[in-house]
């Protein structure tokens, strides 16, 4: 037996208490299944360990095996990533993207850039697939070109999320994806109690990006919580 859930465990308004208690905790098992089910390489460990060294949050499996699925869906050839890390998520952008696809990759930190660059060339992929820029997002993103890419990932500062969608629907081409990573905010998003401005900031992003008439949304529950959303085709047309 697998533990795959069956068509008679599907929760129904009908269904007495007691089942939906039963499915409801059986969630977290289906989770950590999910998140296991792309296996990473000895690169990808690798970069994890740099990050835990450094006090950094990686993506989890799932949202890497998530971001690769995402890349490849577009037949990504350029990728801007705000928040590079030591690299975890940019090893499962470049695997999505074309063989010759191009990451540009921006981080406050240089330090940090250098695992990632270490963790690439480990992964197997040539120097000139990715480009590494230091600096804030905010002032490295406007030197970007307009409609140059085909999906922009957001992992930075959560106080200036809004200010990333509105560099990114400049930056994607019609029919590309804007990722933002960490909306769960391990909870607390959907809290009902006093937050901080950063959870404050993901609700008016969330909102932002539901409401918005130039996007097609969709919130994945993997990770911390991942909030895609394709460009549409149309959008900025009279």
């Amino acid at each position: 037996m697998c533990g795959f859930p069956t068509p008679t465990d599907t929760v129904t308004p009908r269904q007495p208490w007691g089942q939906e208690r039963v499915i409801t905790g059986n969630r977290q098992t289906s989770w950590a299944f999910a998140d296991a089910y792309v296996a990473e390489d000895e690169a990808l460990h690798w970069a994890r360990d740099r990050a835990r060294e450094a006090g950094l949050r990686p993506v989890a499996p799932g949202t890497g095996a998530a971001l690769r699925m995402l890349a490849a869906s577009v037949d990504a050839k350029a990728v801007a990533e705000i928040g590079t890390g030591t690299g975890v998520s940019g090893i499962h952008l470049l695997h999505g993207m074309r063989p010759d696809g191009v990451l540009t990759t921006v981080d406050t930190e240089p330090e940090h850039q250098q695992f990632a660059r270490q963790a690439f060339r480990a992964s197997g992929f040539a120097s000139n697939r990715a480009r590494f820029i230091p600096g804030r997002a905010l002032e490295v993103l406007p030197r970007l070109a307009d409609a140059g890419y085909d999906l922009v990932f957001c992992d930075g500062d959560r106080l200036e999320v809004l200010d990333y969608l509105d560099e990114s629907l400049r930056l994607l081409r019609p029919g590309g994806l804007v990722v933002f990573e960490g909306v769960f905010a391990h909870g607390r998003t959907v809290d009902s109690g006093p937050q901080p401005t950063e959870v404050v900031r993901l609700r008016e992003l969330l909102r932002a990006v539901r409401e918005s008439q130039e996007l097609v949304p969709s919130l994945l529950p993997v990770g911390d919580g991942l909030l895609c959303a394709v460009k549409r085709p149309d959008a900025g047309r009279p």
